[in-house]
């Protein structure tokens, strides 16, 4: 009697094991598939958001350009610290969006395309309505500063480090947006995850980026006094090219606010997203028609982003100037 009891128990155990070993399992796959989910969302994220990162790219490096060399990746550093913190701040805000508005997704995102829409044109703007010697002598400015040892270095770098972080605010903004944008319907876990990746990809990405390119001069110079021909040539290389990196960056910058913040404003209105998928489905009828289906539907992307980014320069020009007027 004693013996069949043992064997019931014994029989028993061995079964609670096999429940444990099969749950075990089963809670793997299921990890092993959120992590899955987690990677391709975040992949997902970060492909939207690469519009949004050139631009960072190049606002950042052109903001902590005019220090001292021996300055510049402090600089970089205490920025990269301030970008982090909005992302502590953004990253919460948003997780709480997503649990008890989850209707703001969309006008938010409609309202950081529109931003986006608008630095683009501005930028533009600005290019065209003011004068190569006007930026030439801003620059100057700049350098005269850096050599005047009467001019209080602490408090330049600390108002360029403000002006960073102030833009990087507005940027990170967009980038855990968009990112909301992608995750608004996975579970609050994966939400947390995706989001909390993607600021610190993103943070540790554009700023070991940018700290890389304001030191390119310095390699440039340091490779053109070595002995060799070939890094003296290199040397030259790099600092002929790194005027023109910078240049580049703005370009492609600018060209990703209007892509970038077109398809956000073409997704969220229904119209527009149907018209623009009609006239990428007809070129789609071209020969190669899988290429100029893309590029029709980026360049039409484009053109409602410079058409928005233009009519929203004039409502903010027009709301200054009746401001100006009033109080006068």
């Amino acid at each position: 009697m004693a013996s069949g009891s043992l064997l019931a128990l014994l029989d028993d155990i061995a079964t609670i094991l096999d429940d444990v070993a099969l749950m075990t399992k089963v809670a793997a796959k299921k990890s092993a598939a959120m992590a899955d989910d987690v990677s391709v969302m975040t992949k997902v994220a970060a492909q939207k958001t690469a519009g949004v990162l050139g631009d960072d790219l190049a606002l950042n490096a052109q903001q902590v350009t005019g220090v001292r060399a021996e300055r510049e990746i402090p600089v970089v550093w205490a920025v990269a610290k301030g970008s982090m913190v909005n992302k502590i701040i953004l990253v919460p805000a948003a997780l709480l969006i997503s649990a008890f508005a989850p209707w703001a997704v969309t006008p938010l995102l409609m309202v950081g395309g529109a931003f986006l829409c608008f630095e683009g044109f501005e930028k533009v703007a600005h290019k065209l309505l003011h004068a190569p010697h006007e930026d030439a002598a801003e620059r100057e400015s700049h350098a005269k500063a850096n050599a005047n040892p009467a001019v209080d270095l602490v408090a330049f770098e600390k108002d360029k480090v403000k002006g960073a972080v102030r833009t990087d605010f507005i940027l990170s903004a967009e980038i855990i947006a968009i990112t909301l944008g992608t995750v608004a319907t996975a579970p609050f876990a994966q939400q947390v995850a995706v989001l909390s990746g993607i600021a610190v990809i993103m943070t540790v990405g554009v700023y070991g980026l940018v700290a890389g390119i304001v030191k390119l001069d310095d390699l440039g110079l340091w490779l053109s006094k070595k002995s060799s021909r070939a890094a003296r040539a290199m040397g030259a290389g790099i600092v002929s090219a790194a005027p023109w990196l910078m240049k580049g960056l703005s370009v492609a910058g600018t060209a990703a606010m209007f892509l970038v913040g077109g398809g956000i404003l073409v997704h969220g209105v229904p119209a527009l997203h149907h018209a623009v998928e009609a006239g990428a489905a007809a070129a789609g009828q071209w020969p190669a028609g899988g290429v100029w289906k893309v590029v029709a539907e980026n360049l039409l992307n484009a053109v409602v982003g410079i058409v928005a980014g233009g009519l929203v320069l004039a409502g903010v020009t027009l709301v200054q100037r009746l401001r100006g007027k009033s109080n006068a």
